[in-house]
């Protein structure tokens, strides 16, 4: 079995944009944020030469550095990984996620979804990639605000095949200035503003094993400028919630 860590990274520039793609009400208060901004990153990694894997275990609060983590190890065959559970909901989101420059983000939301392919959570290019392949076990969705207010979401779609994540992620790059992946809309009491369908986001994908990971960023008033200070602000929690995950598939 081919073992890899893909993250995807492309620059899509203001001066390319089109029109707002869509936008999708749904019964979650979950809503596409179509942007002026994509950003994607394509990394394609094989095992260390020593086998070494990172087996830290999660906490409720995670505190890890900037740097990249996700550690990339040998995926179980189809048949053995496909009855696996996913990574359990509030592992794979801790309330707290603490990086070593000592920024914090903070856990506005977090939901497991009736299915991965509702025409509510994900569009209907990425609904029939997954159902080309093997299938998927969940979609997870989190919302987080850093002390600022600005907004990330992140999505952890775990696959029944770990190959479908690898093409998952290449495929969906291909297309760097397509959402597929709704953005949560905060609820009234998180104190967060609702940003409007053509507020700037940068996006990224990343996976390893069975889980790829949707993240998008915006800053907490919607502005499309800034981006590699967005991008900065996004990385090190993707980095995090990364690490989490995909231990856990590395150990599962």
């Amino acid at each position: 079995m081919q073992a890899a860590t893909v993250k995807e990274e492309k620059v899509h520039r203001p001066g390319d944009d089109g029109p707002p793609k869509r936008v999708w009400p749904r019964n979650l208060a979950l809503a596409l944020g179509t942007a002026a901004l994509t950003f994607l990153a394509f990394k394609l990694a094989q095992p260390s030469p020593d086998g070494a894997t990172d087996r830290s275990g999660p906490a409720a609060s995670a505190t890890v550095s900037a740097a990249p983590s996700a550690t990339v190890t040998a995926s179980a065959a189809p048949s053995a990984a496909a009855g696996r559970p996913q990574v359990p909901l509030d592992q794979a989101f801790p309330a707290e996620v603490k990086i070593a420059s000592g920024a914090l983000y903070t856990k506005v939301g977090a939901t497991t979804l009736a299915s991965c392919t509702e025409p509510d959570s994900v569009g209907p290019r990425l609904a029939a990639m997954i159902e080309q392949g093997k299938g998927c076990v969940s979609e997870q969705v989190a919302l987080y605000k850093d002390s600022e207010n600005n907004q990330f979401n992140l999505a952890v779609f775990t696959m029944r095949d770990p190959k479908d994540t690898v093409r998952l992620v290449t495929e969906l790059t291909m297309a760097f200035d397509d959402f597929e992946v709704g953005a949560q809309a905060p609820p009234p009491t998180a104190g967060l503003r609702t940003l409007p369908p053509d507020s700037g986001m940068i996006q990224a994908f990343t996976g390893s094993g069975r889980a790829m990971i949707v993240c998008l960023g915006q800053w907490s008033d919607g502005r499309s400028d800034g981006r590699q200070q967005l991008v900065d602000r996004l990385s090190p929690l993707q980095d995090a919630i990364g690490k989490t995950v995909f231990a856990y598939e590395s150990q599962h």
